[in-house]
């Protein structure tokens, strides 16, 4: 059997015998076993192991390239433009050291803007910085603030106001998990890298 998924959450099963359409949620396949006696066939089984072994995305996400190590990964449907996978991806109040300045830094945003069109203040891209030559212009830019400039009130880091740079996402190391004490603001304009 092969199976391979449809726009719209569904599934084609080709099998030596037919075509059908599966929907995981609602548990329903167009063959003759299910259709006539209710059954759960085994098309509706091979596209639940498809999807738990990772060969095919499950419902409301789709196939993607991560843009840091190509590795396929699997994102939301509605997800545009450069993605990456678990081991490469950045979340808010994330720490990560910068592979050029070893400087200590706190995550503030993972964008879907490429390095070669996420304009800084200046009004140059991320990827025109020297400092960024050597990683990709394709690459999503992650905005994070230094360490150092952040303050703390009551106990709780609050990144509101904090000046934010620009980076190509393979220019970060991650560092661990979120601090539960820093709070992620709003985004602001991103400041020159």
């Amino acid at each position: 059997m092969v199976v391979r998924p449809l726009r719209d959450d569904r599934y084609v099963v080709e099998t030596d015998h037919g075509t059908y359409v599966v929907d995981l949620d609602e548990r329903s396949c167009t063959c003759p076993d299910h259709a006539i006696r209710g059954a759960r066939c085994k098309h509706l089984r091979r596209v639940a192991i498809e999807v738990n072994e990772g060969r095919v995305p499950p419902p409301g996400k789709r196939s993607a390239v991560c843009a840091v190590c190509g590795v396929r990964t699997f994102v939301p449907i509605a997800e545009r433009g450069p993605q990456l996978c678990d081991d490469h991806r950045f979340t808010p109040g994330e720490f990560a050291r910068d592979r050029e300045t070893g400087s200590v830094l706190v995550v503030t945003e993972l964008t879907t803007e490429r390095a070669d069109e996420y304009e800084t203040e200046e009004g140059r891209t991320v990827a025109d910085y020297e400092t960024n030559v050597h990683y990709g212009g394709h690459e999503p830019v992650v905005e994070a603030a230094y360490v150092e400039s952040l303050r703390a009130v009551d106990g709780v880091v609050d990144l509101e106001g904090v000046r934010r740079y620009g980076f190509p996402a393979s220019r970060l190391q991650r560092l661990g998990r979120s601090h539960p004490r820093v709070a992620a603001a709003p985004t602001t304009d991103a400041a020159p890298v």
